[in-house]
């Protein structure tokens, strides 16, 4: 999955756009797209060898900004304000009435 974000330009460290194959080094700062979020990684030390997942949180600081997390959660609420989840494409009246409602907006704006 990273290694495909590599290849298409989606990771930057330092700013640089990075291969795949890339060596980090601390103090690099890595940069990506997750969750549409644009999310910002200090690297602060490498370890020896391969470590759990739970300790990887010792070898990284997240730098992105809190409103960024703010915003995607106010998404996820107007997606399921609007239609729950599971429950299909918007049928021939959800259509309508989202185009009345449309309407009405505009309308009222005259």
């Amino acid at each position: 999955m990273v290694t495909e974000a590599c290849k298409k330009n989606h990771v930057t460290v330092n700013g640089l756009v990075a291969k795949p194959s890339k060596e980090v080094f601390a103090t690099d700062k890595i940069t990506f797209r997750k969750d549409q979020i644009t999310q910002i990684i200090t690297v602060l030390d490498i370890p020896e060898n391969r470590v759990g997942a739970k300790l990887v949180d010792i070898y990284r600081r997240n730098d992105t900004p809190e409103e960024a997390y703010q915003h995607l959660e106010l998404l996820k609420l107007s997606k399921e304000h609007y239609r729950k989840n599971g429950t299909g494409r918007p049928t021939k009246k959800d259509r309508r009435d989202i185009d009345e409602f449309g309407n009405e907006i505009i309308i009222e704006e005259d």
